[in-house]
């Protein structure tokens, strides 16, 4: 059987790079072409030296593919994407260019009207725990934020049984990659080495499609969420701690209710390849370079408060990784390929 031909745009940035490198090892796509506006012209192994293997160059516009990954910055993404899917070619975009169902929601939190408003309710957003069905048959994928995605699975279970109040705390740490490739003073070396930092306290741009997602999982009690990221100095990675209150007469604030707890999330996610339900805090360093996310429930028993700590690789899982997933899914292969190697330890 012929592979599928797909595309990078923008394959010098991380998520473009790490896209690559997953790629190179997909036993069902080829890719077969990537752009760069800044190395166009040149081979992608003199860029990139661990990806010579591939044998391509890099492009100033994407050539003839049956699927196309968009990692470009958003506004600019939609620019790319909007006449790929003119031309029927399926699309994950990275980017956050299609994640808002709401037009308004994106002109407040980007700055821009969105360029075809009236593709927002078109494209599914990529979280395939909660939204398989939907994205095999889509032509349209957004792929979500890396912060989101660490933050909505460590919750959505308990948000969807009614465990928890609407008073959501989330606070997130990542390393300095989720930053982007481009160079700037806060991610220089003696900047962000040995040194933690709390930063878009008036709220990041994730916050919407995290609130997005939750509020769909429990429509009657909207989530009131103070979200705070965190850059730390490690390359990879996000670990999310969320609290929240439980609800009065839910679950109990003993063992036995730590217990149920567990059992709760365990079901939600049993079926799922890529979560991984622990019954002690993950690190970051168990998902370093693969697509999984690892999630630890438990209860605050003297505050009757839950809290669900998440860890993912921000590169894997929060962006190239889950945007193979999606890919998989939208041409009807196996979830798992091409993302099945074990985490890179230590």
């Amino acid at each position: 059987m012929s592979k599928v031909k797909v595309g990078i745009i923008n394959v010098t940035g991380y998520a473009g790079v790490e896209l690559a490198r997953l790629l190179s090892q997909h036993p069902a796509v080829e890719l077969t072409s990537v752009t760069g506006r800044s190395l166009a012209g040149k081979p992608l192994g003199e860029a990139f030296p661990h990806l010579a293997g591939l044998n391509l160059s890099i492009e100033a516009k994407l050539g003839e593919v049956e699927l196309a990954f968009s990692a470009m910055p958003h506004q600019e993404s939609a620019r790319e994407v909007i006449p790929l899917l003119d031309r029927g070619i399926k699309v994950v975009d990275i980017s956050a260019d299609f994640r808002l169902k709401d037009a308004a929601a994106y002109l407040s939190w980007y700055g821009a009207s969105h360029p075809r408003p009236e593709l927002l309710a078109h494209a599914v957003y990529g979280l395939p725990e909660l939204h398989r069905a939907e994205i095999s048959s889509a032509t349209l994928v957004a792929n979500p934020g890396c912060y989101s995605t660490g933050a909505i699975l460590a919750l959505a279970p308990a948000v969807k049984a009614g465990l928890i109040g609407p008073e959501i705390i989330i606070d997130s740490k990542s390393g300095i990659s989720g930053a982007g490739r481009s160079l700037s003073l806060k991610t220089h070396f003696p900047e962000a080495n040995e040194d933690v930092t709390a930063y878009a306290l008036g709220g990041h741009r994730h916050l919407p499609e995290i609130v997005q997602e939750l509020t769909q999982l429990a429509p009657g009690q909207p989530p009131q969420v103070s979200f705070v990221p965190h850059l730390i100095p490690m390359t990879r990675g996000i670990l999310t701690t969320a609290y929240a209150p439980l609800a009065p007469g839910r679950v109990s604030t003993d063992q036995k209710g730590q217990q149920a707890l567990l059992k709760l999330y365990r079901d939600f996610y049993r079926d799922e390849p890529f979560v991984r339900v622990v019954e002690a805090p993950p690190h970051t360093k168990h998902a370093w370079g693969n697509n999984l996310c690892f999630i630890h429930p438990t209860i605050d028993i003297r505050t009757g408060r839950l809290i669900a700590i998440s860890g993912i690789d921000n590169l894997v899982k929060g962006a190239a990784g889950q945007a193979i997933q999606n890919m998989n899914l939208m041409l009807g292969l196996e979830e798992t390929s091409g993302l099945s190697a074990p985490a890179v330890y230590p």
